[in-house]
């Protein structure tokens, strides 16, 4: 049976000081919950999901859900972007999400600056690994080393929730980068409060992703809300994926799980910073951390 490392311990310590959370109050989404088996992720040779090939992945469809309701998605290529991010190079627990978005050097990952940084006198997180179409233990497409991390000086000297976006360089796999080998979603900014997403993340508690789609509202000038079901402890970060290309298999990223309450303090409500000219000023400020 799994339990808590004495580092995971401590880094939830850190995460709760981080997001206001005291004894008795709702923890963030980036909580690290051991999971109910084995949570490192095994190397697949297949370069796919079990029982999913390459071409089945392609052609897969999404299935029809009800708005707002979530469900374990299939393996496809477009979900294959979507990963855990893990503790310990990969050997630890999977604690937050993030997603492959396009960039000029191909290693581009976002996901909540909580994730990566625990603010206000706090620093960047060590070890890390992603971990992208991780299920059921298994890394299908490699577990990726995270080699740089970039958060917003408003998020890093005083947790400005507007800012609770991320970004991290991942190293390459066998020679090859990222999005080469999985393509990459864009980064959308200044898309204004309300469209329809998709969501894609993945619980501490689990080992499949879910997703749901529901069109996002206003909550505020700098954050955006959705309702969506069972969006726990782990699904900070989740990308919020809009203007999806059925032919070319990939949308906008205009929005992570973060920013109010580190994503919201229910897990059938969740917020995004509003992504703005500034988080458009970090994204650029990660691609130049790519050479």
């Amino acid at each position: 049976m799994r339990h808590k490392s004495a580092a995971a311990v401590a880094l939830l310590a850190a995460l709760a000081a981080v997001s206001g959370c005291a004894s008795g109050d709702v923890p963030a989404r980036n909580t690290l919950i051991p999971a109910p088996a084995a949570s490192s992720p095994s190397a697949s040779a297949t370069g796919s999901a079990p029982g999913w090939s390459a071409q089945r992945m392609r052609g897969a469809k999404p299935f029809r859900h009800p708005p707002g309701v979530s469900h374990t998605p299939p393996p496809t290529t477009s979900n294959a972007r979507v990963g855990a991010l893990f503790s310990h190079g990969g050997s630890g627990d999977h604690f937050c999400t993030g997603s492959v978005v396009d960039s000029p050097g191909k290693s581009v990952v976002i996901t909540a600056a909580h994730c990566i940084h625990t603010g206000k006198g706090g620093g960047y997180q060590t070890d890390l690994a992603f971990v992208p179409g991780y299920r059921d233990g298994q890394a299908p497409n490699g577990t990726w080393p995270i080699k740089k991390l970039v958060v917003d000086d408003h998020w890093a000297q005083s947790s400005d929730p507007g800012y609770d976006v991320g970004f991290v360089i991942v190293g390459k796999v066998d020679g090859k980068r990222i999005a080469d080998v999985l393509g990459a979603n864009r980064f959308g900014y200044d898309a204004g409060y309300g469209n329809t997403v998709r969501i894609t993340g993945y619980p501490a508690n689990g080992q499949d992703p879910i997703s749901c789609g529901n069109k996002t509202t206003k909550f505020q000038a700098d954050q955006m809300k959705v309702a969506c079901t069972g969006y726990s402890g782990g699904t900070s970060g989740s990308p919020w994926l809009t203007h999806f290309d059925r032919a070319t298999r990939t949308g906008e990223v205009i929005g992570v799980i973060g920013g109010y309450q580190a994503g919201g303090d229910t897990d059938d409500v969740s917020y995004s910073p509003y992504f703005d000219d500034a988080i458009k000023s970090l994204y650029d400020k990660a691609v130049s951390e790519e050479s």
